[in-house]
């Protein structure tokens, strides 16, 4: 007997395993900037100048950007969501009758 091979994922399961997996990834990215963040404070709090606010400010812009990416711009994502339906209107009202 050969074993049954799983059919490919309807489109709608590939786009929710997509998104899932993005914003997965960025509360993982969150979690680190939250982790040596707090490290590289304290360790600049020991040394008697505050220097790690420079680093978290360059690497929080980052995930700004990483987030902005997720939760606005991806397929499915409240903003790409929008624009889309735009153009899909707009090209309905392009269609001759």
């Amino acid at each position: 007997m050969h074993p049954t091979l799983p059919s490919p994922p309807e489109p709608l399961e590939r786009l929710a395993r997509k998104r899932a997996g993005a914003k997965l990834g960025w509360y993982t990215h969150a979690g680190i900037y939250v982790l040596v963040n707090l490290f590289l404070a304290f360790v600049s709090s020991r040394s008697g100048h505050a220097w790690a606010i420079y680093p978290a400010l360059g690497w929080g812009l980052g995930l700004l950007i990483h987030g902005a990416a997720v939760w606005m711009a991806m397929p499915g994502g409240s903003l790409y969501s929008q624009l889309l339906e735009r153009e899909r209107a707009a090209l309905q009202r392009q269609q001759p009758h």
